[in-house]
Formats: C-alpha cells, sequence, structure tokens
C-alpha cells in the first residue's frame, strides 16, 4: 500500500481538518447546552449577560484559533506531514524487521527442539 508522498500528506491534512472541525462543532454544541440548561436556573440579568460574554469570547477565540492552525497547516503542510510520515514509516520498517527476526528466532528455536 505505498503511496507516493503528496496524496498521503493531502489525506493526513484533510483528517486532520475534518477532526478539527468536527471538534469545534462539538465545543458549539456543548456550550450552547451548558448555556440554555444554566440559564433556565439564573435569574439575575447580570449574570446572564456575563454568561453570554464568556460564551460567545470563549467560542469565538476557539473557532478562530481552529481556523489558524488549519490554515497554517495548509501553508507547511509538506514539512509538517512529510516529517510525521518520514517518521510513521521508519517506524514501521522497525516493527516490521522487529516481527521478522522474532519470527526467525521462534523458528529456530522450534527446529532445535526437535533435534
Amino acid at each position: 500500500m505505498k503511496q507516493d508522498l503528496p496524496s498521503r500528506i493531502q489525506r493526513m491534512f484533510l483528517q486532520d481538518c475534518c477532526m478539527a472541525y468536527v471538534d469545534v462543532i462539538l465545543l458549539w454544541a456543548s456550550i450552547l447546552f451548558v448555556l440554555v440548561s444554566i440559564l433556565s436556573i439564573v435569574e439575575d440579568s447580570n449574570i446572564r449577560l456575563v454568561m453570554y460574554i464568556a460564551s460567545g469570547m470563549l467560542l469565538t477565540f476557539n473557532t478562530a484559533s481552529v481556523f489558524a492552525m488549519t490554515k497554517h497547516f495548509a501553508e507547511d503542510k509538506q514539512h509538517i506531514y512529510g516529517l510525521d510520515i518520514k517518521h510513521l514509516d521508519e517506524n514501521k520498517a522497525v516493527k516490521l524487521a522487529n516481527l521478522k527476526s522474532a519470527n526467525l528466532n521462534s523458528a529456530l528455536a522450534n527446529g532445535n527442539k526437535g533435534n
């Protein structure tokens, strides 16, 4: 399953972007759920105002940071994901070599037991 590097980079980038946007959607849903739930028990209008402002700021800054992060990743994805893929491939090669070595050692050990 060897693919060319640019397509692997693009796939990893799109997966990261999708997960980041899903996280933003879940954050919005949870903050709005908590806000609606708490507003039903808060009667002071000043506290309600603070809750609206704090929730809005939290959602605004977190959403903006995720968009900025994905923009930065898009600009530098060759370096970010290229290095990541290089390390993933090296780790996979080492694990495969260790597995082959372990299988060979096991086969040799089983062969010696029969003698």
